[in-house]
C-alpha cells in the first residue's frame, strides 16, 4: 500500500511539472542591483550587474565605518594569497565575484574574506524592497545568514563612482570588462 501511494504521488508531482513545462518551484530572481549596509554597520556594499552578458551579480565595498588604521593608514588586502593584491585598499576593491542566478530565485557563486584571504560560496536574494538575506557557508552544514539593509543616502567617504573610474570601486581583472556591442547586420552588403 505504501508503495502505491509512493508511485501515485511521483506520477501526480511528473504531470504538475509537465503541465508548467518544468518550472514548478522555479522564480526569477529579484535583481538586487543596489547599495546595501551589512548587518555589522561596518561597511556598505554596492551590488551590481557584471560579466560580459551583464547577468551577472558583482560586490564592492563602497564605504567603510574605519577605512584607516590607527597610524591613518587604509586597511589593506593583506592576506589575499595574490601577492600583487595585497597593496590593494579594501575601500574600493570587489568582494562578490559574479553570482549566478538559480532556480530557486537567487544568486549563487563566491565572496572574497579580506580577513583571511579565502573565498566563500554564498548564495543571496531580496527578502523585501529593502532587505536582502545573504548566506554564507564554508561547507554546506557550516552556514551563517545575515540581513542587509538598503542604503539610498551617501555618506562621507563613500564611492559614488562608476565602477572602475576614478572615485569608484575596482572590479577585479575578469569582471572589468565590459561587454562589446554586436554589430548590426547591414541588409544589401
Amino acid at each position: 500500500m505504501n508503495f502505491l501511494l509512493r508511485f501515485l504521488l511521483r506520477v501526480a508531482i511528473t504531470v504538475v511539472m509537465m503541465v508548467l513545462g518544468g518550472q514548478a518551484g522555479a522564480a526569477a530572481p529579484t535583481d538586487p542591483s543596489g547599495i546595501w549596509l551589512v548587518e555589522d554597520g561596518r561597511a556598505r556594499i554596492r551590488l551590481e550587474r557584471c560579466g560580459p552578458a551583464r547577468d551577472r551579480i558583482c560586490g564592492f565595498i563602497v564605504w567603510m565605518k574605519e577605512p584607516a588604521d590607527k597610524r591613518g593608514q587604509p586597511y589593506r588586502d593583506k592576506e589575499n594569497p595574490d601577492a600583487d593584491k595585497r597593496a590593494r585598499t579594501l575601500l574600493g576593491h570587489q568582494l562578490i565575484m559574479g553570482l549566478q542566478a538559480t532556480p530557486e530565485g537567487r544568486f549563487a557563486g563566491d565572496i572574497y574574506n579580506a580577513e583571511d584571504g579565502k573565498f566563500y560560496s554564498v548564495s543571496l536574494w531580496r527578502e523585501s524592497a529593502d532587505r536582502l538575506k545573504l548566506k554564507g557557508c564554508l561547507i554546506k552544514i557550516l552556514c551563517q545568514t545575515q540581513t542587509w539593509q538598503q542604503t539610498l543616502d551617501v555618506l562621507p567617504g563613500q564611492l559614488v563612482g562608476l565602477t572602475g573610474d576614478l572615485n569608484g570601486p575596482r572590479a577585479d581583472q575578469e569582471w572589468a570588462a565590459v561587454p562589446v556591442p554586436k554589430p548590426i547586420p547591414v541588409k544589401g552588403r
